[in-house]
């Protein structure tokens, strides 16, 4: 290891060794080899440390050329689902990192559709996590956000609860949540709570809201809903058995879009897809070729306005 060429790193926090990290990578435009030998670190340090810096929004990075290829999906992606608009990002190998990209290209959509007096619908996970936190700061006070489906049964950064609390503090917003579970075991625990006043006000409040920003899972494993809900593998199986390919908002769609008969259709908490359809704007941030199908089904609804995704899925959804 080097010895750090002006003792830069004897008493240096963390915070501040990350800082000096990103500083010298992204303004002083040297490479990770050059930092770590300045700061007396292992390159392999210095690579984790530009990951981190860019995954949790310390650092932003804005591109403002244009990619050909990705202006010309957006416009035929417009055309053949009748969108208002379509972003599409380029497609890389890292599913974290593509999270991230379509999170971020999605938040620079959201900033420019909002305003004071809004009431903002939020689902839930990661690429929802880094939209947000792609936004500009401000203070709107009379602006609500709530959230859009009940909370998850295992903690979780993205989870319903934090996203849609991250977006109220990012706009000096209310933040409305549903006080409830996503799926409940039986229809006599459901119809319970469905008839609970302030779990019914926040429904409703969900159903008249101006803007949503919602993102779908498949149901190939790698959705975060699998882990932070208990479903069984049973459950799983069948689901594909009745032609699911995937969630949104917690409701299991088939290749048309279409519910799937399934008992966890049928005790979910939160707003149904077919709700979308009477909200002006809706953007589904979602990416990743193996949730194609999904993104396919959840467009032929045709209760999506806006869609952020990448290349590959772009592709497959003009052949398809």
């Amino acid at each position: 290891m080097a010895d750090g060429s002006d003792g830069l790193t004897g008493g240096m926090d963390a915070e501040h060794l990350v800082a000096r990290v990103a500083w010298y990578y992204y303004v002083a435009n040297m490479t990770q080899q050059e930092i770590a030998d300045r700061l007396g670190l292992t390159r392999l340090r210095v690579n984790k440390i530009i990951g981190q810096v860019r995954a949790d929004g310390s650092v932003q990075v804005e591109i403002r050329l244009p990619l050909a290829s990705c202006v010309a999906l957006e416009e035929e992606l417009k055309s053949r689902f009748k969108l208002q608009d379509a972003v599409v990002v380029p497609s890389i190998r890292d599913e974290v990192a593509q999270k991230r990209v379509i999170g971020e290209a999605a938040g620079v959509l959201l900033n420019g559709m909002l305003k004071d007096g809004q009431t903002i619908g939020l689902g839930w996970g990661d690429t929802l996590g880094a939209a947000v936190r792609k936004l500009t700061p401000r203070q709107f006070s009379r602006t609500r956000v709530v959230s859009l489906m009940g909370g998850l049964t295992r903690g979780s950064g993205a989870n319903t609860f934090e996203v849609a609390s991250q977006l109220a503090r990012a706009l000096g917003a209310e933040c409305h949540y549903i006080p409830s579970l996503l799926y409940y075991p039986d229809d006599e625990s459901f119809a319970g709570l469905m008839a609970y006043p302030p779990l019914a006000e926040v429904m409703a409040e969900a159903r008249q809201a101006d803007l949503v920003l919602v993102s779908c899972g498949d149901l190939s494993g790698r959705s975060q809903l699998f882990s932070a809900v208990s479903l069984s593998p049973r459950d799983i199986d069948e689901l594909k058995e009745k032609g699911a390919v995937g969630e949104l908002l917690g409701t299991f769609l088939d290749a048309d879009g279409k519910d799937v008969d399934h008992p966890l259709n049928k005790r979910v908490m939160a707003l149904h897809p077919s709700g979308l359809g009477n909200i002006a704007k809706t953007i589904l941030a979602s990416g990743d070729a193996y949730k194609l199908p999904i993104i396919r089904a959840i467009l032929k609804l045709g209760n999506v306005t806006h869609l952020v995704t990448d290349e590959a899925v772009a592709e497959g959804l003009m052949r398809g």
